[in-house]
């Protein structure tokens, strides 16, 4: 039993756990309804701001568009005004010139009358011929008058060409204006529209997730998350994705596990993509509020640990994070290939890796035949170092006993040369014993002894 004392009254009075939770429920229900009042109205009152600055941008450039256009109408009836003005001015010129010259004539022969009035009945046939110039000149005088009509009206007719021409571009330009107009409110009213629809997912998201938080129970908190995802990947496992692993992971010899791995391998069994997954979360009430910060540094552990290219975080803690609230956030600043997402992206990551990963499959095929050659090449390099090394050592032992073999033959050689000049001392020595046995005679031997000679000659006689 719990005493419960009541803020208005005073009262204390007791309730059982049941009373309780019902009334820790109702309290956190309320807190929960006021804070989605509270969003929608923040996300209502930004909506509003942001169309309120959408429509003044737009009413400016409307206001700037029609600023413009009326300059550029003013600028042209301007020009219309002084063309006008430059038609009157020409048909004033013309009219002066023809008056100057009629009255240049004019002074000119009454000149020449005075001058020779007194030669008149002389100079009749002057004057006669005068008169015929004057008549040429007069009929010269009124086709120079009607060719500068006719220009004039050339002119005139030129011009109010040119002012329908205008007349018609302004029109072009007025409709125009009109069109942009019409294309402002509906460029407008479609975003508009954008907004409403944003705000409809969001308002839909809401409801979802306080569907999902409700229907939970303590027990089913850590499990649900793992079992949506689980359940979201088998509905499009054999469509999408027939060649995938997606298992729990059960391994925890290394001290710890993540939640899932997925591999995926393609028809020759090479596999082109691996991810270890962990999904949090936590109830409302719970009094310790975690971060997904918390969580990386283990699940980068794990990936490494599971020889796993990628670590997802599939999260829903830290609920009221924009940051994560707004879709796929990259986290790879910190550990390398890592991401968290909530559950509604789930499916969209990973597609998005695996078409990334078969993409790049080709050349990854073609960086294991590379790498294959190069093993192959160092296999080659091996055996050949072994060859040489082998064929060194057996030249080094050779070149030895070679060496080895040409000394005794040296000293053989010095022994058969010591042999040789002792045989040919020996042959010197038997050449002078033979001589000496040659020149051997009885006179010789008996040189130095008389009694020997005596006796030999005694023989001799005897004989």
């Amino acid at each position: 039993m719990q005493e419960i004392k009541c803020p208005n009254c005073g009262e204390v009075f007791q309730v059982d756990e049941s009373g309780y939770n019902k009334i820790a429920q109702q309290v956190r229900d309320q807190e929960f309804a006021k804070e989605i009042d509270r969003r929608e109205k923040e996300l209502q009152a930004k909506q509003d701001k942001e169309l309120a600055l959408i429509r003044l941008r737009e009413e400016k450039e409307h206001t700037d568009d029609l600023t413009k256009k009326e300059a550029e109408i003013a600028a042209r009836e301007q020009t219309i005004a002084a063309l006008q003005a430059q038609l009157k001015a020409g048909e004033t010129e013309k009219n002066l010139a023809v008056s100057e010259a009629m009255e240049k004539k004019n002074r000119e022969f009454s000149q020449e009358a005075k001058a020779h009035s007194e030669k008149l009945l002389q100079k009749e046939a002057e004057i006669a011929d005068r008169d015929r110039r004057i008549t040429e000149l007069q009929a010269k005088l009124s086709a120079g008058e009607t060719a500068m009509k006719l220009a004039v009206a050339e002119a005139v007719e030129k011009k109010n060409e040119e002012l329908s021409q205008k007349t018609a571009e302004i029109a072009d330009l007025r409709g125009e204006l009109k069109s942009k107009e019409t294309e402002n409110r509906l460029h407008e009213q479609s975003i508009k529209e954008q907004y409403e629809d944003k705000l409809r997912l969001k308002d839909e998201q809401l409801e979802y997730y306080k569907d999902f938080k409700a229907r939970q129970s303590t027990k089913m908190i850590g499990e649900s998350l793992e079992q949506h995802c689980l359940a979201q990947f088998n509905s499009l496992r054999m469509t999408a994705f027939p060649n995938a692993y997606f298992e729990k992971d059960n391994d925890a010899r290394t001290g710890s596990k993540g939640d899932f791995i997925y591999r995926e391998c393609s028809e020759d069994g090479t596999e082109f993509i691996s991810v270890m997954f962990e999904m949090k979360n936590e109830a409302d009430t719970t009094a310790t509020k975690h971060k997904n910060e918390d969580f990386f540094k283990e699940l980068d552990k794990d990936r490494r640990e599971k020889g796993c290219e990628y670590a997802i975080l599939v999260s829903l803690l830290e609920i009221d994070n924009e940051l994560y609230n707004n879709g796929i956030v990259d986290v790879s600043y910190k550990y390398p290939k890592m991401y968290v997402i909530r559950p509604q992206f789930f499916i969209p990551m990973i597609t998005l890796l695996r078409n990334a990963a078969a993409n790049s499959l080709q050349y990854r095929r073609e960086l294991q035949m590379v790498r294959n050659q190069q093993v192959d090449i160092l296999h080659f390099e091996e055996n050949m170092n072994a060859f040489k090394e082998g064929f060194a050592r057996n030249y080094r032992i050779a070149s030895e006993k070679f060496a080895t073999a040409i000394e005794e033959i040296d000293k053989t050689i010095d022994h058969l040369q010591k042999t040789k000049a002792a045989l040919l001392s020996s042959e010197n020595n038997l050449r002078l014993a033979n001589n000496k046995a040659d020149e051997l005679s009885i006179k010789k031997l008996t040189k130095n002894a008389p009694s020997v000679k005596a006796m030999f000659d005694e023989l001799k006689q005897e004989t």
